[in-house]
């Protein structure tokens, strides 16, 4: 086949790139530059031009051409408005899953012509196809499973997806990575959001929306326990950076409208049922699905619930757990799996 196939200088991508090339396809390798470096230079250095040196690298080590396309306009039009936009709501944002519905297998689709037949990318995942509706599955490694963030695909978009990694355990990817020796064969697996590579949220988050002093109260009493600079900086479930002795503190609520962010102890007593919620704009990729039982993730990783799912329309529907889960958020992605299966995926539009 004639495979275009997204690289991006991490080992995951080089050893799906080689896999490729030994399969004996006609591949041509593309680097999206969508690093923000002039909006961002104020954090720091961008590491783009690492990762571009790896690609080059490996590139040149396979015989394999490159081409490096720039979607910074397009990125920030369609994932990063989306991101701050999200959070000045006082909603948990997913950009991951945004980049890949609208920019990798979506506009970047634009920038290539139609006589590539597949769009390969590192990620871990496998796509399948009956009677000409394809599916998506989950990879064999659970912790690095990626359908979580491929689960807003539609069907075109699947139809044209190739994962040649998808069927291995990272382990396995690793010991290839050695065995091809690839110039990347020991570089350490990028962490945090696509287009802001080593950068903080944080501070990203700070540039575009400030600081604006708050009071952090007590759920339960309604107490003034403290002062935090922004709702913005905290999503529904965090233990993490209130500041506050005698916990451990939960964030169990944020009143955007007066800048309150509410925090509990008892975040786990019986009372505080935290199993149901309704999701809406679901995105099921191959039709809805024939049981009400089902799994479902509400974050990328391992962590799968047990759960019963109750249509309400087309694209909406009521969630209930289980068991209980500490950060229901709005905004988040819940992603729902029948065993194996990827069944598609909805937004989070609030707790119960």
């Amino acid at each position: 086949m004639k495979v275009a196939a997204l690289v991006s200088g991490g080992v995951d991508s080089s050893v799906a790139l080689r896999l490729l090339k030994q399969q004996g396809h006609d591949i041509t390798a593309f680097y999206l530059k969508i690093w923000l470096e002039d909006e961002l230079s104020f954090l720091g250095d961008c590491p783009w031009e690492d990762d571009l040196q790896y690609v080059q690298a490996i590139c040149d080590k396979e015989g394999i051409p490159l081409k490096v396309i720039s979607l910074q306009k397009e990125y920030w039009e369609h994932v990063v408005t989306y991101t701050i936009k999200e959070v000045k709501a006082g909603r948990t944002p997913n950009p991951d899953v945004f980049c890949n519905k609208l920019i990798k297998f979506g506009l970047f689709f634009d920038h290539i012509d139609n006589s590539y037949d597949k769009v390969a990318t590192g990620h871990y995942a496998q796509v399948s196809e009956k009677d000409g509706v394809f599916f998506l599955e989950r990879a064999p490694d659970a912790v690095k499973d990626q359908t979580y963030f491929l689960s807003y695909l539609k069907q075109d978009q699947l139809a044209r997806a190739l994962f040649p990694i998808g069927n291995l355990e990272k382990a396995q990817v690793r010991e290839l990575a050695q065995q091809f020796d690839l110039p990347n064969k020991d570089r350490k697996d990028s962490q945090g959001i696509c287009f802001l590579g080593k950068l903080k949220f944080s501070e990203f988050i700070k540039h575009y929306l400030g600081e604006q002093t708050g009071e952090l109260r007590e759920f339960e009493s309604g107490d003034v326990l403290g002062h935090h600079k922004g709702f913005w900086y905290f999503t529904i479930g965090q233990r993490q950076g209130t500041g506050l002795s005698g916990g451990p503190w939960y964030v169990v609520k944020k009143d955007v409208e007066h800048n309150i962010v509410y925090v509990s102890r008892n975040y786990y007593t019986q009372d505080k049922k935290r199993n149901t919620f309704d999701v809406a704009d679901i995105n099921w990729i191959a039709g809805k699905p024939s049981t009400h039982d089902l799994q479902v993730k509400l974050r990328h990783g391992k962590k799968m619930y047990q759960c019963s799912v109750e249509l309400l329309s087309e694209n909406a529907a009521r969630v209930t757990l289980a068991e209980d889960d500490q950060g229901i958020a709005p905004g988040q992605f819940a992603v729902f799996y029948d065993g194996s299966m990827c069944l598609g995926a909805g937004v989070i539009a609030h707790a119960l």
